[in-house]
């Protein structure tokens, strides 16, 4: 490890905020070229996802005609908010990516989470006979598939976010599903399962234990399916359809990507998946027009980490002193993905860390001048913007990850808590 990276990590560990450009970085086409997931794959899932839109529909008529997609909203007020807080002028125009508001789950997971369930679900049906690509699949819905889903398991372990996508999709399908919920998962999360008819086992251990518990628990039972946060290709290209969808919003509200048009997009991450999947569609679509970082925080900084060290999944934070507690629920994570951190290595242009302490500030500021409700992991990306030196050109984007479903009185407790630490911001500078 060079001179630079050994004081990198020394920050690290002393939990305090770290901006890292990631100098292995290769050209999008480079590091596309080397990788077995291809533009085809991401094409695949976008069209399984669309024969599913009449079940969807069926099943959630919340959603738009069965597609779950979540606005992406100019913030110029916020834009204003951040410089002035943090005596930074920020280049270009300011965006948020509303996931926290996508419907069925109200976060980033209702993406990859449903995504890999609807398509066990079609590999089953496909395998007894009774679904073909040509079907209507809104018959999904129907008793008699009901009854065919419900001999079959599925289990995941999680924080939070993920356990509620594959919870709701799965229960409401017929599937039986278990979700092992590590300490930090909140317990408004465990009730709303609970009340969907889900299984809920809860670990007084981090992500990692819930994680290695489901997967051995399912191992043993051949009509259990695992949904592997760590490793899982398909919950990656859920997440990575994303890229289509964001083109098509950035084309209707005429905003140009391009070499003098720079995107910026920042994404909160916990064991990679979603970040992952997101940078992955971004860079086959964008190429290096845009400029992808991810987001944790101070204290479950493991992506960073396995990066900077080179040793990828094989560590966890508490190897280096660091507590991986935070209030980012779907952000404790002390391991990071496999499948991603190697990928993350060649694609992505950095990594910031942030205390949980900003993520409240920010959150706060958003209710505060565009009146959006976010949970704490969700403010991760907004503070990207005020951290890099960009022209008039570009665009930013932060990728508002959860909230939607945050219960009203437990949002307002985190609410005022920003807004206190807001004002002791002003009240110090009064002084």
């Amino acid at each position: 490890m060079n001179e630079f990276n050994e004081k990198l990590l020394n920050q690290i560990t002393k939990l305090n905020p770290v901006v890292w450009q990631n100098k292995k970085k290769e050209t999008s086409d480079q590091a596309l070229s080397k990788l077995d997931i291809t533009y085809t794959d991401i094409i695949d899932a976008a069209e399984r996802l669309n024969r599913f839109r009449p079940l969807i529909s069926n099943l959630f008529p919340e959603t738009v005609n069965g597609i779950i997609e979540s606005p992406l909203l100019a913030i110029p007020a916020m834009k204003k908010a951040m410089e002035n807080l943090y005596q930074k002028d920020i280049g270009g125009r300011l965006y948020l990516k509303c996931d926290s508001h996508l419907k069925i789950a109200g976060s980033i997971k209702a993406r990859g989470g449903i995504y890999e369930v609807l398509k066990h679900a079609e590999t089953l049906a496909m395998a007894a006979g009774i679904l073909s690509p040509e079907d209507n699949y809104a018959k999904l819905a129907q008793p008699q598939f009901k009854d065919f889903f419900s001999r079959y398991k599925i289990a995941v372990g999680s924080t939070g976010n993920l356990g509620l996508s594959i919870g709701i999709i799965s229960s409401a399908l017929g599937f039986q599903v278990t979700v092992h919920m590590s300490a930090d998962a909140k317990e408004w999360k465990k009730k709303l399962l609970r009340s969907k008819g889900v299984t809920v086992i809860e670990y007084s251990e981090d992500y990692s234990k819930a994680v290695a518990e489901g997967r051995k628990q399912c191992a043993a039972d051949p009509d259990c399916y695992f949904i592997d946060d760590e490793n899982s290709k398909d919950l990656f290209l859920g997440y990575s359809v994303a890229a289509l969808r964001l083109l098509d919003q950035l084309n209707k509200a005429s905003i140009t990507v391009d070499d003098r048009h720079p995107l910026y997009v920042y994404l909160p991450c916990g064991v990679g998946g979603a970040p992952g999947g997101i940078t992955f569609g971004l860079k086959h679509i964008f190429k290096d027009n845009v400029n992808c970082y991810f987001v944790e925080p101070t204290h479950s900084p493991c992506m960073i980490l396995g990066l900077l060290t080179g040793k990828y999944d094989q560590l966890h934070v508490r190897e280096y002193g660091i507590d991986n507690i935070t209030e980012a629920d779907g952000l404790a994570v002390g391991s990071p993905s496999k499948l991603v951190s190697h990928i993350a290595e060649k694609l992505i242009d950095g990594i910031y860390t942030i205390s949980d302490d900003e993520l409240f500030k920010l959150l706060a500021l958003l209710n505060d001048t565009e009146g959006i409700k976010i949970e704490p992991s969700a403010a991760a990306g907004l503070l990207g913007p005020t951290l890099l030196d960009t022209s008039q050109n570009a665009t930013h984007i932060c990728w508002a990850t959860g909230g939607l479903l945050l219960p009203d009185e437990i949002y307002s407790d985190m609410y005022h808590k920003g807004k206190d630490l807001l004002n002791s911001i002003k009240t110090g500078i009064n002084r």
